[in-house]
């Protein structure tokens, strides 16, 4: 039986565009993983089926408890993590009767909760929380360790449904697994938004929102993406049948109206010898001959167009972006960036060098330091001894993508970034960034968050002087494929030195470092690949 239906779910955006339209699926139990282009309505779906927010039309039905977990969660900084797990009142009394206390009012407070605790403190840990979080002050944690209290509370809850948007975001590789392994344990439906193709390998099935309906995909992400990759082939196949199409119709009408030319000038020349009122007849009927045959066949030309469109709509291939940087590419012995015996406010030393167009990925767990390492390299932050320097400009891609100015638009955020380039240049190169004509005059606090990305890379590889080192800090989180594989494809043609902050292995994998960066237990140590 399923543990949660929709169906008919309709649901517009403020301006009036649509983003669900008349939607119907089925969750069973297992996990579930929804997936989509970013802006394409996956968060808002999984708000609505936790009833967070109300559709225009159609229902939700739900069996048993639920709980729901949004991206960005909001806890009050103030409060220890024992009250947001709602176990302060039940450890107050567990103290106070540890400590002799026969008052009845703890007993009731305890109820048949005695081992509460230590079912808390055993979900905290399966989630990678240190021992003694529960005493600790919301405000205290981390992003990333705030968003697994929030896990953890709802799965000590044991939800029938238990929905979550984007998990593992800003989480190191050991507190991913930690949190797969914890979802994918648990008895009853889970449903994921996630682009994190460590949780998608391990779902039941795929939901997927696209331009406004949602399918549905059994099996993980390896049956997902062959599903796709049949589709694609056979949509590619329709749009190259529909082009011969709209080719042989278009032949045929020209070689028809060529015929009937050499035909009307034929005629012409025998109507000289015939009367004038039987001349005028045939070219009459000439006329209306050549008119509907070659009405049939503009029809079937028109036709064969409508075809070819559909058949390109449907076969949605993703333009790429090509960019060619020449102003980035440094020579193979330059020095790039040096630090030498620097010390970090978090302790740990660093002493590395970046020469040439090498290619960088520093890892580590999180709170290890690794923005610290690129604050400090970039002269942001001073480092405890020591030096650090970079010898080229440089470009940062920030995870919260905050290089745009909300206000301005696509195009003049690029401007601003590079004051020399004219107006042409600029648009030229965003058009490399799929912005084309109107779509460079959007307002940046209006775009998607595909379109943020788009706009906040092009902003930082576009800048004057060119960027020779770009450091991208955790860049693929919240990025649906398609931009993912756009930064892929940006990155191809970037010729500068990289360095690159992910967790992401497949992504990492892709970019194909030529170095290791790796803080761990308060060091550093830097690895040849």
């Amino acid at each position: 039986m399923p543990a949660l239906s929709f169906a008919h779910l309709t649901l517009s955006w403020p301006d009036g565009t649509p983003c669900l339209v008349d939607v119907s699926g089925t969750l069973p139990p297992g996990l579930t993983g929804i997936v989509g282009a970013n802006g394409a309505g996956k968060s808002t779906l999984l708000r609505l089926l936790a009833r967070d927010l109300e559709p225009e039309r159609g229902t939700v039905t739900s069996a048993g408890t639920l709980a729901y977990v949004p991206q960005d969660v909001a806890l009050d900084p103030a409060l220890s993590a024992d009250a947001v797990m709602g176990l302060s009142a039940i450890r107050a009394a567990l103290r106070a009767v540890e400590a002799g206390s026969v008052d009845p009012a703890h007993y009731d407070v305890i109820g048949d909760d005695w081992d509460a605790e230590a079912r808390a403190e055993a979900v905290l840990g399966s989630l990678g929380l240190p021992d003694g979080t529960l005493d600790r002050v919301v405000g205290e944690l981390s992003g990333g360790e705030a968003t697994r209290l929030a896990i953890a509370t709802a799965l000590i809850n044991q939800p029938d449904l238990l929905l979550l948007d984007e998990p593992t975001n800003n989480l190191d590789e050991r507190a991913t697994a930690q949190v797969i392994d914890a979802i994918v344990a648990r008895a009853g439906a889970t449903v994921v938004v996630t682009h994190d193709r460590s949780v998608l390998r391990r779902v039941d099935q795929i939901l997927e929102v696209r331009r406004g309906s949602v399918r549905t995909f059994g099996g993980a992400l390896d049956d997902y993406e062959a599903e796709l990759a049949a589709q694609r082939e056979r949509a590619e196949q329709d749009v190259r049948t529909a082009k011969a199409d709209v080719a042989r119709q278009h032949r045929e009408l020209r070689t028809y109206v060529e015929g009937a030319a050499r035909r009307g000038k034929v005629g012409a020349k025998k109507a000289e010898s015939m009367p004038k009122i039987l001349a005028s007849a045939k070219k009459r009927q000439a006329q209306a001959t050549l008119a509907r045959v070659t009405g049939i066949h503009e029809d079937r030309l028109e036709t064969a167009r409508d075809r070819l469109d559909t058949a390109e709509a449907a076969a949605d291939r993703d333009r790429e972006i090509r960019v060619d940087l020449p102003g980035t590419e440094v020579p193979a012995r330059r020095d790039v960036a040096t630090l030498d015996h620097c010390v970090l406010r978090t302790g740990a030393e660093v002493s590395a060098r970046v020469q040439g167009a090498e290619r960088i990925v520093l890892s580590g767990a999180n709170g290890a330091g690794k923005t610290t390492l690129i604050q400090t390299m970039l002269g942001a932050v001073d480092p405890l001894s020591g030096t650090a320097a970079v010898h080229v400009p440089p470009g940062l891609l920030p995870q919260r993508l905050d290089v745009l100015e909300p206000a301005l638009t696509v195009v003049d955020n690029v401007r601003a970034a590079a004051p020399g380039a004219s107006p042409h240049e600029v648009r030229e190169a965003l058009a490399r960034f799929l912005f084309r004509g109107r779509a460079a005059e959007a307002v940046a606090s209006t775009l998607s968050g595909g379109e943020r990305f788009r706009a906040a890379l092009a902003s930082v590889l576009l800048a004057r002087p060119a960027p020779q080192l770009l450091i991208l800090d955790e860049p693929t989180n919240n990025l649906d494929f398609a931009s993912r594989q756009h930064l892929l494809d940006a990155l191809a043609d970037y010729r500068g030195a990289l360095i690159v902050v992910s967790h992401d292995a497949d992504f990492v994998e892709a970019l194909r470092p030529t170095r290791s960066w790796t803080l761990e237990g308060g060091g550093f140590t830097d690895v040849p690949l």
